[in-house]
């Protein structure tokens, strides 16, 4: 099973591809720091996001809207940058 270099294990899904984060405890390593180099891989890999995301349904009509008002936020911001 290959690994990538965020330590993620792709997971089969019925629809789509999971993955999973692996963090490894060091020798030496406390359980704190263990934590926040968890919680740093879930939010760098986006899994968070995804998650909420997927809390509810979007019908795609919405999905389209949302999009259109983010592209047009993005661009507001990149134009007064």
């Amino acid at each position: 099973m290959e690994r990538s270099k965020a330590g993620l294990i792709p997971l089969s899904g019925i629809k789509e591809v999971l993955n999973m984060v692996v963090v490894k405890k060091m020798p030496g390593e406390s359980d704190e720091s263990l934590i926040r180099k968890f919680s740093r891989a879930v939010i760098n890999t986006g899994i968070l996001q995804e998650a909420k995301r997927r809390a509810y349904h979007l019908k795609p009509s919405l999905a389209r809207k949302q999009k259109r008002e983010e592209s047009r936020r993005a661009r507001i911001n990149w134009a007064r940058n």
